[in-house]
């Protein structure tokens, strides 16, 4: 297979509550998307970061092979061979693409749970994988790259120019997996916040939480960017979702696709001023490796797929414990991919 159909530097549009808002460079925005290989796993640091060990519930399909310093053989000329991170969402999507493209007569093998990124971008540009859903801003940090502008569309543009010739991009979907700033259903109710531009007037009264380094981080650029000047930070790891909604802090850092936000009922803040750059879910493919119809099934899911979505599904899997790949398959069938 040799037909690649390129991103242009567009991206499909992102959700209302993600707007793309573009706005000239600034020292926060810089800080943001530079980080941004830690904005995108519930787990609070890159999803496809080395250490990773988490596996997906239910029955995917997984590659001995997949170790880190082993490379699987490729696969049979005319087989697209679809990997994956060794993490549940990764899985998730490597499933659903696999199952849209074999929905339009594309030979597919799966290589799931391989390891991180930095396996899997090895084993991409070898040809032992065709395509991995990728994230947007943490795939750009990963490799070297920056963008001052953290639309989707920039960030997209940087990664067309800093990919080898080899590999390439093919359309983001408005889902993104990323950091967020959310509060309880009662506190949005109670007084009203719909953003993070909101909490200009409580801040000062409000107790925000996250990871250990959130406040290092990100203390400094909320104050250049929204003027959020909190009354206490605290480190709430991987209890913040449960903090939030004992009322221990007001505001806290839960990724988009965390379902403890849907568990807990949730408010994830709209970021109007993009703070938090692009994490947008991306096919990263081996041009050699897909044909036209591969690209469309491929650009067709990412036009379905948004946060929301993926963060109803995610529930699926990682609350209700539900296989992967039927899971996958229900999402296809309903969005009108199978």
């Amino acid at each position: 297979m040799s037909t690649f159909t390129p991103l242009s530097g567009s991206a499909a549009p992102k959700p209302a509550r993600a707007a793309a808002v573009r706005r000239s460079a600034s020292v926060a925005a810089l800080a943001a998307l530079a980080l941004a290989a830690t904005a995108c796993s519930s787990s609070g640091g890159d999803p496809l970061g080395g250490g990773s060990s988490t596996s997906a519930a239910g029955g995917a399909s997984t590659s001995a092979a997949g170790a880190a310093g082993t490379s699987p053989a490729a696969a049979p000329g005319g087989t697209v061979v679809v990997g994956s991170a060794n993490f549940p969402e990764n899985v998730l999507l490597g499933s659903i693409y696999a199952q849209a493209l074999r929905a339009k007569g594309v030979k597919v093998e799966e290589k799931f749970n391989i390891g991180s990124r930095e396996v899997l971008y090895g084993q991409l540009q070898s040809g032992s994988l065709s395509v991995l859903p990728e994230y947007n801003g943490a795939l750009l940090a990963y490799l070297g790259g920056k963008s001052a502008d953290p639309t989707a569309a920039a960030v997209n543009a940087e990664l067309t120019k800093t990919l080898p010739a080899s590999l390439g991009i093919l359309e983001s979907s408005p889902a993104e997996d990323k950091d967020t700033l959310s509060i309880s259903q009662e506190s949005a109710d109670k007084f009203g916040l719909k953003t993070i531009a909101d909490l200009a007037a409580k801040a000062g009264e409000f107790t925000i939480g996250g990871p250990p380094e959130f406040k290092s981080r990100q203390e400094q650029p909320l104050k250049d960017v929204y003027g959020l000047t909190f009354k206490e930070w605290k480190s709430t790891g991987e209890t913040t979702a449960n903090a939030v909604k004992d009322g221990s802090i007001q505001v806290g850092n839960v990724f988009s696709t965390d379902p403890k936000i849907t568990q807990l009922k949730l408010v994830p803040l709209a970021d109007p001023k993009n703070l938090f750059g692009a994490q947008n879910v991306t096919p990263l493919v081996n041009k050699a490796k897909v044909d036209a119809t591969a690209t469309g099934a491929l650009n067709a899911v990412s036009a379905k797929l948004d946060t929301a979505g993926l963060l109803a599904l995610m529930k699926k899997v990682a609350v209700d414990k539900e296989d992967p790949s039927a899971v996958a398959k229900d999402w296809l069938k309903s969005s009108g991919l199978s």
